[in-house]
């Protein structure tokens, strides 16, 4: 069975709506596509399909962040509080640098909500706490310090030296082959729908995407320093899904998995990935810079991780401590 026909039965068999891989191997990137990119008018996806990839915002945010550092507009361990009050009052917050944003260990919850209001629930770097909330307080500092939106750094720093002509964070930009909204999507907030955002608001295809695998992949853009902090892990992730407001000492850890500068990390393979999930749409980002490999997994109208699962593990066989990390939390909310 070629991989075509494996992308088809994999799709079927999660009930995902379609579905857009690309895969680096040998430098070279190798593309392919099931379903429909819109239901009612099927559509197929295709090359120029662009996706919602959720959070797999966050790397190619870290990226330009990176790149900013190596510029010397900033640094990693600067105190961000002294350019943007984003929880004003909060003692622990009042610590957090940009180290604790891309690392997970700023202490804020992933989203601020009426049960959960925004703050650092621990001080910062004590432990690894998923927070999309971080990633915005290091965009409000990122567009203070250029003075450009999201976009215009994104597209200055990573879209345009990478070629990545179908991306974006800006809600408001259209393209002319894009899915479809779900029926969970049309459910979304305005101020989710409309605002660019750091953590989850990139659209693009899989071709762009492995573009900007490619350069992860070499280090294409960064300080050889820089490049290998990256990918150094920072934090063991939480065994379980609790989040920055549980004690700390329900807080076990996966010995597999960590967290470094904006990427997961397989401990043991070095391998290097990302999830993202938003609204009925789901992604799947992983790679390894020693095999010189990368994928990308971008769907809609997904149910499940089965479908990710049987890609990954045709393409990269072997233990991939990082899916199992997100079973467990997949069941979790359940």
């Amino acid at each position: 069975m070629d991989l075509s026909e494996r992308i088809a039965r994999a799709r079927i068999e999660g009930a995902i709506d379609g579905l857009a891989l690309a895969l680096i191997k040998d430098g070279e990137i190798i593309q392919g596509f099931s379903g429909h990119s819109d239901q009612k008018k099927r559509l197929l996806v295709t090359a120029q399909t662009v996706f919602p990839a959720a959070s797999l915002s966050k790397p190619v945010f870290a990226y330009a962040v990176l790149k900013l550092v190596d510029q010397g507009a900033l640094s990693l361990d600067m105190r961000l509080a002294g350019f943007v009050d984003y929880a004003p009052g909060d003692e622990f917050a009042a610590e957090i640098t940009a180290a604790h944003v891309l690392s997970h260990t700023t202490g804020f919850p992933n989203w601020r909500s009426s049960e959960q209001p925004l703050k650092s629930y621990f001080r910062p770097g004590d432990r690894f706490s998923y927070s999309g909330e971080g990633f915005v307080f290091l965009q409000r500092v990122v567009e203070r310090l250029t003075g450009e939106s999201l976009e215009a750094t994104a597209q200055r720093l990573v879209f345009e030296p990478q070629g990545m002509t179908r991306s974006t964070f800006d809600p408001a930009r259209k393209f002319d082959d894009t899915v479809a909204p779900s029926e969970a999507a049309a459910d979304a907030t305005v101020s989710v729908r409309a605002t660019a955002n750091a953590a989850r608001s990139l659209r693009t295809t899989a071709h762009d995407y492995a573009q900007f695998l490619k350069a992860v992949l070499s280090g294409t853009g960064l300080k050889s320093s820089t490049s290998e902090s990256w990918m150094e892990a920072r934090k063991l992730v939480p065994a379980n899904f609790v989040n920055a407001a549980e004690p700390h000492g329900m807080h076990q850890t996966d010995s597999a998995v960590a967290w470094g500068l904006g990427w997961g990390l397989e401990i043991e393979s070095r391998f290097f990935f990302q999830w993202g999930a938003n609204n009925g749409y789901v992604s799947f980002t992983i790679g390894s810079r020693v095999d010189g490999v990368a994928l990308v997994i971008l769907t809609t109208g997904f149910t499940g991780l089965e479908c990710i699962r049987q890609l990954v593990e045709v393409v990269l066989p072997g233990p991939r401590p990082s899916l199992m990390w997100l079973g467990r939390r997949t069941a979790q909310q359940q």
